[in-house]
């Protein structure tokens, strides 16, 4: 059964526009939560114009022994190796954001980053957490993925959320179903995540073995009309049909 983890990044993102603490990201997730999904996302970027550093450590007691702490972000970045340091969480998904970068939107090319996420992802499996590298469903890297030691990858899904709404997913769905399998056989799981909302999710997991999809934007958005308990449900029912 695939697994959802919500993203509350753009909670925060609203919460930073006034100098109160409303929407609190900590009540978000335990709501979130208490309607059934299997993990928190949180992605710290060094301009903090969303999660900021405090809400990683906030949300520490909130999920802890509960759900799963996945902590997104550039582990070159100077402060982003600390954080998961500090939080030991349950998963860190490595992503080749750019300062600055507006979202995430393409994966590691690891003929060029290999060499140094290594050391990287060493570090981190030391310390008990489980690695993801966010990858693009066109690449030829999932073997060298492997080699390196990550245990999962996060296939970005833009490219099929962009051909569902325009109605011709078909092709999209099938490279991404190729990618996954391409994947599994060299013994990486697979997660997902990236523009994924309730019109697309139940076509894409339909594809085996996908065992998590972080979503935050549209679920965001979609529970702004229908609820954040009610929308965490409605993703859950689609994504284990």
């Amino acid at each position: 059964m695939t697994q959802l983890s919500v993203n509350l990044n753009k909670v925060a993102l609203l919460r930073n526009t006034r100098d109160i603490d409303l929407p609190s990201v900590v009540d978000a997730a335990k709501t979130c939560i208490a309607a059934g999904a299997n993990g928190i996302t949180v992605h710290p970027r060094p301009d903090q114009r969303h999660i900021r550093t405090h809400d990683v450590y906030d949300l520490v007691e909130v999920v802890s022994d509960v759900v799963e702490y996945n902590i997104e972000g550039n582990p070159f970045f100077t402060e982003f190796m600390q954080l998961v340091k500090d939080v030991v969480p349950t998963q860190c998904t490595l992503v080749p954001d750019t300062e600055g970068q507006r979202t995430s939107d393409h994966g590691w090319d690891m003929s060029t980053d290999s060499e140094r996420l290594v050391p990287i992802i060493d570090e981190l499996k030391a310390l008990g957490i489980r690695v993801a590298l966010f990858m693009d469903e066109t690449t030829d890297d999932f073997e060298s993925a492997a080699r390196s030691g990550a245990d999962r990858i996060e296939l970005y899904t833009e490219r099929y959320a962009t051909a569902h709404e325009k109605g011709d997913w078909q092709d999209a769905f099938d490279r991404y179903a190729d990618a996954a399998r391409r994947a599994q056989k060299v013994g990486l799981g697979v997660n997902a995540g990236h523009d994924l909302n309730l019109n697309n999710i139940l076509q894409f997991c339909t594809i085996p073995n996908i065992l998590e999809c972080s979503i935050g934007h549209a679920l965001t958005a979609e529970a702004l009309y229908m609820g954040l308990e009610k929308t965490v449900q409605e993703y859950l029912k689609r994504m284990q049909a």
